[in-house]
């Protein structure tokens, strides 16, 4: 059904080339603002000529945002870097701190913890990885966490920070850092960023969406003013709605509850009373989890949970309780449905952000998919209205990085021996995604990670939630058998005395923010888009 449609439009693009109905791209609009509506104006206004491209973004301070995306995870620093915004003034500006990863805990069973860092464990020997060599450790009786072998990990709980060092040879350059930060602030900030760069923003609500006759391409929105503000290219950055892509184009939404079951959430920021952790906390709670965020002036928290095994009054009472300081807002109550779009781009529009699909943030994914989604769309930008070619290639890149990270996401909740309520009898009994399955066997069999080069998480990423979660694999790789007991015993005590001495000398989280938001020169360190290039 699907691929007769994508026929009937190529078709129906050839058909509009040869009458000239072919519109050339000139003029995007954004409908919505944000965070996705902002980081994509400001993404659009750096890399498009002003002088060939005019940018309208549409959105209504009556219409209230999501705002509970606050965790970040390192690819941000790559966007940031890319359009030429100092990191000190964003620091500043956003109310950030640092992020080594994210804790989770009472998610395998009640009293565990772990963290998931942004970096590798160890040191690859011999072109194998390291958690091989800890798998041999362990098989023979020593007890250590492999969170021991990870300086992210290590600094984090010694509440730490130092930027990673730029010699590659040094251990302490195989971390990564992200942020905390307030969304909203963010917003503001790339608001004001792209503004500068001749953006023009409209205020308004929109009453009526036009639409080609012959293509189907929209071309214009009316809004509540009355005026009419027509584009060749739309994005939407509408939210949950899906004003354009969905309300409009009716795309179609693949709905993933049947793996990612939780439907609600609560969200509410508290007062700040101690300094903060350069850390996320994720905590499993009965029907569900919570997550608290640090920033420089209040923490964010909230709820993520399923409706069908626990009550709303019940989620914010125990919200409420489970608050450090005293809440600062009211509670902000969000119902979502997980999944994605069939097409995250058709016609003329590209959904960026909660329109093209929602996946809960256990992992800090949100802002990542929006940045994905940008970077795509500036690669496949364009030329004329309705270019099919590239929007296939778009949608197929954006539904792998979906597919994959609700592939990570169902790990969390699947690994685990939790019995003690009935959403966790649910969620470790539940069919998985055959796509998990198959990576699971795979690290059972002999601690092999599955590697593949789009998609956000890698090896170090499904290896701490593996064994932190208890997925522990029969053996591990042959090779590592060069190795003999007293080596390998070697080999991890100087890992360990390495990453001690390392944290030793790393400044206090708090200190090193204060030392850089005074700071008034870059000097910290590049950025990469992809993750490899970092953990390498």
């Amino acid at each position: 059904m699907q691929q007769n449609k994508t026929q009937q439009d190529a078709m129906q693009q050839q058909e509009l080339q040869k009458k000239g109905l072919q519109k050339t791209v000139q003029s995007i609009v954004i409908v919505g603002g944000g965070t996705a509506g902002w980081m994509t104006a400001a993404a659009l206004s750096h890399f498009l000529s002003a002088q060939h491209y005019h940018i309208t973004l549409i959105e209504s301070d009556q219409i209230g945002t999501v705002g509970v995306g606050e965790a970040t995870v390192p690819h941000i620093r790559y966007f940031n870097q890319t359009l030429g915004i100092d990191e000190n003034e964003f620091i500043r500006q956003t109310n950030a701190t640092y992020k080594l990863g994210i804790e989770f805990i009472d998610w395998g069973k009640l009293g565990d913890a772990y963290i998931h860092p942004f970096g590798i464990y160890g040191r690859t020997i011999n072109d194998v990885s390291f958690h091989h060599y800890w798998l041999k450790a362990k098989l023979a009786g020593d007890s250590r966490p492999i969170g021991d072998y990870s300086l992210a990990v290590q600094a984090a709980l010694q509440s730490k920070f130092s930027y990673p060092s730029a010699n590659p040879e040094s251990l302490a350059s195989k971390y990564s850092y992200a942020f905390h930060i307030d969304a909203s602030r963010y917003a503001q900030f790339l608001r004001t960023y792209a503004e500068q760069k001749g953006i023009t923003r409209r205020e308004g609500k929109i009453q009526q969406v036009n639409q080609c006759t012959d293509s189907g391409c929209i071309t214009s929105v009316i809004l509540d003013d009355g005026s009419t503000i027509g584009g060749d290219l739309f994005v939407d950055c509408s939210g949950f709605r899906g004003l354009l892509i969905e309300q409009t184009l009716q795309v179609g939404y693949d709905d993933w509850s049947q793996w990612l079951p939780c439907d609600r959430a609560i969200a509410v920021p508290s007062e700040k009373i101690s300094p903060p952790l350069p850390y996320t906390k994720a905590t499993a709670k009965a029907a569900g989890w919570q997550w608290r965020i640090p920033l420089q002036n209040r923490n964010g928290n909230g709820q993520v949970y399923c409706s069908h095994y626990v009550t709303e009054e019940q989620v914010a009472e125990n919200l409420l309780a489970s608050l450090d300081g005293k809440p600062l807002a009211n509670l902000n109550h969000i119902r979502f449905t997980t999944g994605c779009r069939k097409k995250t781009w058709y016609k003329n529009c590209v959904a960026v952000g909660l329109s093209s699909g929602f996946l809960e943030p256990l992992e800090s994914t949100s802002i990542y998919l929006i940045q994905m989604a940008i970077t795509k769309l500036v690669e496949y930008f364009p030329r004329t209205q309705n270019d099919i070619t590239l929007a296939e290639e778009f949608n197929r890149d954006m539904r792998l990085e979906y597919e994959r990270v609700r592939d990570f996401l169902v790990l969390h909740y699947t690994a685990t021996t939790r019995d003690d309520t009935e959403f966790w009898r649910y969620m470790r009994n539940m069919k998985k995604p055959a796509s998990l399955d198959e990576k699971i066997a795979l690290f059972v069999e002999q601690g092999h990670v599955m590697q593949y080069k789009k998609g956000m998480f890698l090896e170090p990423s499904w290896v701490a939630v593996y064994l932190g979660q208890g997925i522990v694999p029969k053996g591990y790789h042959p090779a590592v058998e060069r190795l003999n007991k007293t080596e390998l015993d070697s080999h991890m005590a100087n890992l360990r005395a390495e990453i001690n001495n390392y944290c030793t000398d790393m400044p206090p989280h708090s200190l090193a923010i204060e030392k850089h938001t005074n700071a008034m020169s870059n000097v910290w360190p590049p950025a990469a888009l992809s993750l490899y290039e970092v953990f390498s």
